[in-house]
């Protein structure tokens, strides 16, 4: 009885020990916490001796699918031309996508998939999308570009928003708006937004500049299946609005422009920068969208006069012939750029775990890829930059839009405390 006891608790203990084994030569095969490869480099969660894999949560089929194709398009050249340079630290970089239809369910499925195989995420798509996934985006420390500019997302070093948040932008435009005479001291503004964290980012910081210069925001909350804005059209004109904010989609955006200008409403509107896509210039909204409507954003256009964007357009129209070269592509090769830029550094620590890559990305805090205004990354509590475009769709230009204000902080924009954390 003795004796078989004693063998069956060797027997248990071999496999024990097997299983451990073959645990630990799993976590080297997968670049498994830990790990350490032949060359002496730390490595974490989706990085062999070979390979990097980084992970791409976007939105193919959903309410932003042109901006999500753009978006991964860029960051697979990037990644492609990173890789025919001989890679980062020895080793290629492959991108694992997934589409989430902008469905936040799926979203958090997707997460769930990516959050163990993969080092980085350089684009997840949405800001509900990520709010739902941002707690375990700290405890998991992977780090995160989000394709979302909500200050819900500020306050997580892990978590990297690119450019301004949606109210910086707000206030900016809306004191554009103010120098440019569209709108006087006593005005009321009408304010078309997502309920959520975006909508609710903007309109914050609406308020704030409304604030300080004697505005009133008329408030039109919609949903983002919500695509016929008649009723919010009829609402802000009976309000006697004298200028509309928008901050939804390209489809509610067109809706609402094309609405308006039907109905003879002549008012500036000013988009967030979500609030447009340039293949809105082939549809019946085009002569709208091309009357007085203006976008927000932090991101040069295509049509900037700057050597990095002019080679961008081309090395991206040879690899996607006849794709639009929307606000997607220099929102999805920067976003890449700044990702394979701390990996570069983490390869110089001998760190390619998550706890190195963010460490060497915390470390930037002048990043200037050409492609726009620099950015601070040295913090998160705040955005990388408070420096706005303000931009007019154009059916010659490329990109489809043209600049009509440079990248500007406005004396508001200087003085708001963004929120962290919340909208």
């Amino acid at each position: 009885m003795k004796s078989t006891l004693r063998k069956t608790a060797v027997s248990l203990t071999a496999l024990v020990l097997a299983a451990t084994a073959a645990g630990c030569a799993s976590d080297k095969a997968t670049g498994g916490s830990g790990g350490t490869g032949a060359d002496g480099v730390k490595q974490g969660p989706g990085v062999t001796d070979k390979t990097i894999k980084l992970g791409l949560a976007t939105d193919l089929t959903g309410v932003y699918a042109p901006l999500g194709k753009s978006i991964t398009n860029a960051q697979q050249l990037h990644f492609e031309e990173i890789n025919k340079a001989g890679g980062i630290c020895g080793r290629t970089i492959e991108a694992v996508v997934r589409d989430h239809g902008y469905d936040p369910q799926k979203a958090v499925s997707i997460y769930s998939e990516l959050s163990g195989s993969v080092l980085a995420l350089p684009h997840f798509l949405g800001s509900p999308m990520v709010s739902a996934v941002k707690q375990r985006i700290e405890s998991d420390k992977i780090f995160t570009i989000p394709s979302a500019w909500t200050t819900a997302l500020l306050g997580n070093q892990y978590i990297q928003v690119t450019g301004t948040t949606y109210d910086v932008d707000m206030i900016n435009g809306v004191q554009w708006m103010l120098d440019k005479k569209m709108i006087k001291s006593g005005d009321k503004i009408g304010h078309v937004y997502f309920e959520g964290d975006y909508g609710g980012s903007a309109l914050r910081g609406a308020k704030y500049a409304a604030g300080k210069n004697n505005l009133t925001i008329v408030e039109q909350k919609i949903k983002a299946t919500d695509n016929d804005m008649s009723s919010q059209v009829a609402a802000l004109n009976q309000a006697g609005v004298k200028a509309i904010l928008i901050s939804a989609g390209p489809r509610q955006a067109a809706s609402l422009a094309g609405i308006a200008r039907s109905r003879g409403m002549k008012q500036p509107i000013l988009g967030s920068n979500s609030a447009f896509s340039p293949q809105l210039l082939a549809t019946a909204a085009a002569p709208a969208l091309t009357q007085g409507f203006f976008i927000a954003t932090a991101g040069a256009p295509m049509s900037a006069d700057l050597p990095a964007i002019k080679k961008l357009a081309a090395d991206y129209a040879k690899k996607y012939p006849g794709q639009p070269l929307d606000s997607g592509v220099v929102n999805g090769y920067g976003g890449a750029k700044i990702v394979t830029e701390a990996l570069k550094k983490a390869c110089e620590a001998k760190d390619l775990t998550r706890e190195g890559l963010i460490k060497a990305h915390r470390g930037t805090n002048a990043f200037d890829d050409g492609l726009g205004t620099p950015m601070d990354f040295s913090y998160w509590d705040k955005p990388a930059t408070r420096k706005t475009y303000i931009t007019q769709p154009n059916k010659e230009a490329p990109g489809g839009v043209v600049i009509v204000q440079q990248a500007t902080e406005s004396e508001l924009a200087k003085t708001y405390q963004a929120p962290v954390g919340t909208f």
